[in-house]
């Protein structure tokens, strides 16, 4: 026997056969993805940046540390070297003691000792430009105040105004820079001299 009831109930859920079935379009939800790719592309552009920031003051860092490095070694020594510099004019003053008539009448023991005396300077002098000091002697240049120091005028027609005349005491440099200003006597009186003008030719 059949129950009426579940007899409805078929015919309710039974699709009917003379329509056709309609799927609904599926609509894609905002996909939560998006927002999060474009954080991501601009955290992996914030990096780079950062990246490309730090490899360059690794570069300026390394650069300095090489100029620093060699400034080091060229003007580590300035104290001892301008120390040193009283030694070699010790010896400049005493070979300067001694007049040239004289040396040339001394007898062997003066002779020997004014050799030695003067290989001792040149020694010193080329241990010290081994090491990057050279001395610079400008007499008949044009005065210049970054090299020298004028300790007096001497009038003087014959050379053009402002030449240096005199060397007190020689200059010295260490690399590029001055380790000790010449001490010259400058003329005074003649004609100007032109800029850059070298005297001595």
């Amino acid at each position: 026997m059949t129950d009426p009831n579940r007899a409805n109930d078929n015919t309710e859920n039974s699709a009917p056969t003379g329509e056709p079935v309609v799927s609904k379009p599926y609509i894609m939800p905002d996909d939560p993805e998006v927002g999060s790719v474009e954080a991501l592309t601009k955290e992996l552009a914030e990096a780079r940046d950062r990246t490309l920031r730090t490899l360059a003051e690794m570069e300026n860092l390394r650069q300095r540390t090489r100029r620093e490095v060699a400034d080091a070694k060229t003007y580590g020594i300035t104290g001892f070297a301008r120390d040193v510099l009283d030694i070699a004019d010790n010896l400049q003053r005493a070979l300067d003691a001694v007049p040239a008539e004289t040396k040339e009448a001394a007898d062997p023991g003066l002779k020997a000792l004014l050799e030695g005396v003067e290989l001792t300077e040149r020694s010193l002098l080329n241990t010290l430009e081994k090491n990057g000091v050279k001395k610079f002697d400008p007499i008949g240049e044009k005065f210049d105040p970054n090299f020298q120091q004028a300790m007096f005028e001497v009038p003087d027609t014959s050379v053009p105004s402002g030449t240096v005349v005199q060397v007190v005491q020689a200059g010295y440099m260490i690399g590029e820079r001055i380790l000790r200003p010449a001490l010259v006597g400058v003329s005074k009186g003649g004609a100007k001299a032109a800029p850059g003008a070298d005297i001595t030719a």
